[in-house]
């Protein structure tokens, strides 16, 4: 099974509530965010978004410029049916990261837990090729992996588990870290997940 077919089924098993990345509020993604300093015009991308509900308080907190990337038609169908009306000031984008063109740059790039099922050096290449291309200089990263002491599976797939080193090492010199934390992250299953959060400026 490819990698899109792998998610389109995670997402038409269960609903977004019931999917163990679930956070009622991602409270630390929207802190990280809003200490990257942007204006509510500067344009954010959520890769991987899906049917994550950051979006629906990116909203609510009045940027205007958002846009969600998601590998999954499924995923991305169930939160603009969420959005309703708001749905139409997103820009919705079904692509797979690693193949993704930019069509402009961001102020913003956030991503919780793709980048650690990425487990081999040229998947992580070409995830950084694209980030660098789609970032801002002096544009800012939020992401979040699985912590070293995190899970080793997810969702059916291995994962590569990071610090801040380890990221710092694949993304390249240009990154520089700015803020780093973890969470424990409690599964609609009630399992404990640890997570390591990263903010990196890129110069």
């Amino acid at each position: 099974m490819n990698t899109r077919d792998h998610w389109e089924t995670a997402y038409a098993a269960r609903h977004a509530d019931e999917q163990s990345w679930f956070q009622k509020k991602p409270e630390r993604s929207l802190a990280m965010i809003r200490r990257a300093g942007g204006d509510a015009d500067s344009p954010i991308i959520d890769v991987g978004g899906g049917a994550s509900n950051l979006v629906d308080f990116l909203l609510d907190e009045a940027y205007e410029d958002l846009t969600v990337l998601d590998i999954s038609a499924t995923a991305i169908d169930e939160a603009r049916q969420r959005l309703g009306n708001r749905a139409s000031r997103v820009q919705w984008l079904q692509q797979d990261v690693l193949t993704f063109v930019p069509p402009r740059q961001y102020a913003v790039w956030h991503d919780r837990a793709v980048f650690h099922f990425l487990t081999g050096e040229q998947d992580q290449r070409l995830y950084t090729d694209v980030l660098r291309c789609a970032l801002q200089t002096g544009g800012q990263l939020v992401i979040a992996t699985f912590a070293p002491d995190g899970p080793t599976v997810c969702s059916g797939l291995d994962v590569m588990r990071h610090d801040a080193a380890s990221l710092g090492r694949a993304l390249g010199d240009r990154f520089h870290l700015e803020e780093e934390a973890t969470e424990d992250h409690i599964t609609p299953a009630g399992r404990s997940q640890r997570f390591g959060y990263y903010r990196f400026n890129y110069g």
